[in-house]
């Protein structure tokens, strides 16, 4: 009798029970939004351009979305880095003594970064749970036509404010002229964008593009002779090192060289350590000594000198051991063709990204 009651009570006890011990329910997780397929549909095409990104978190998503409306307004988002990496080696190697660098470098870089879309906005965002996170982007193309105007005409007013000096034959009117040309090249990538958002902005065409600035860059540099003084207690190596970068300073910026009391001179000190290595003597003295090994350390400075200021313009050092060998006139000689080289790959490198090409 009484385990039937025992098992009554258990039995009206145990829905109570489950209610208590049954796990909390799982959230749902959110619907996904029409937008994400259909992303015009709030949106009209005349007046806004849209673009969904998807990414594996939501600043991954909104940089996807953005160039996706770069790509419909064509936008080459890479000739920002161009950009950039050309203003740091010009104003921080000395080329140019402008005085309004900060308003500049402000300019470059909030030029065309892809994250610094002109107009363009996150209007939505959606994680589905999974790891993956969506996001709208919108840009409204009549805001941004304002914007990309304005942009424009500022950068006409940088142009104008480095192209205006009183002595223009110098490296500092070489370095502004590239810069401008730079920006010349900014203009016309937002150009080419107000355009295709507005036909009727064919205004900008009438602007002097980047090629331009580079040909007056280029008549500069051609007017500027350099000389080159060369120390490393050898003639001959002072004419092969001599001739090595006068050769990197025509071919890659047209800069002459030769001649004596110029504003502007190549100071380059040389120098070549030998050091004796290895050799040893034999036990048995019916085999010969090993012969030492030379090898030629490699020092070499190069400071351009505007001799007007003082200013040491581009400075270039280059230090290296040339390959064991076992006669020293030889393991020079190797040396002084390693120097040349060395000197035609990288102050050539350093001096291309001065004068950056189309």
């Amino acid at each position: 009798m009484l385990c039937v009651k025992l098992f009554s009570v258990f039995r009206a006890v145990l829905p109570v029970l489950c209610l208590f011990l049954a796990p909390a329910p799982i959230a749902a997780q959110s619907a996904r939004p029409s937008w994400i397929n259909n992303p015009y549909g709030n949106f009209n095409r005349k007046a806004y351009i849209v673009a969904v990104g998807i990414g594996n978190s939501r600043r991954a998503a909104e940089m996807d979305a953005l160039r996706g409306i770069a790509s419909t307004l064509e936008l080459n988002i890479r000739a920002t880095e161009q950009i950039t990496t050309l203003y740091w080696e010009v104003i921080e190697n000395g080329a140019t003594n402008w005085t309004q660098q900060t308003n500049l470098r402000s300019t470059i870089e909030s030029s065309v970064r892809v994250d610094n879309l002109i107009g363009a906005g996150v209007r939505q965002h959606w994680p589905d749970g999974r790891g993956n996170h969506y996001v709208l982007a919108v840009l409204n193309k009549a805001r941004s036509v304002g914007l990309y105007s304005s942009r424009i005409e500022a950068n006409q007013d940088v142009i104008r404010n480095l192209t205006n000096m009183p002595e223009r034959n110098s490296i500092d009117g070489f370095a502004r002229y590239q810069l401008a040309a730079a920006i010349a090249d900014m203009n016309f990538i937002y150009g080419e964008a107000l355009v295709s958002l507005n036909p009727d902005a064919a205004w900008y065409e009438v602007l002097a593009g980047g090629e331009y600035f580079r040909q007056r860059a280029g008549q500069i540099a051609r007017s500027i002779p350099i000389d080159i003084n060369v120390r490393s207690g050898n003639a001959i190596t002072d004419a092969r090192i001599r001739g090595a970068f006068a050769e990197v300073l025509f071919n890659e910026v047209g800069f002459l060289t030769g001649g004596t009391n110029h504003r502007y001179v190549l100071d380059v000190e040389v120098t070549m350590h030998p050091e004796t290595r290895g050799g040893s003597s034999n036990f048995s003295s019916r085999l010969p000594s090993l012969p030492q090994l030379i090898i030629i350390s490699v020092g070499v400075s190069a400071r351009l000198i505007d001799s007007n200021t003082g200013v040491v313009l581009l400075p270039f050092y280059l230090n290296f051991d040339n390959p064991r060998h076992f006669d020293e006139s030889e393991a020079e000689r190797i040396a002084i063709n390693q120097t040349v080289q060395r000197i035609q790959n990288e102050y050539g490198k350093r001096l291309s990204r001065l004068v950056p090409r189309q």
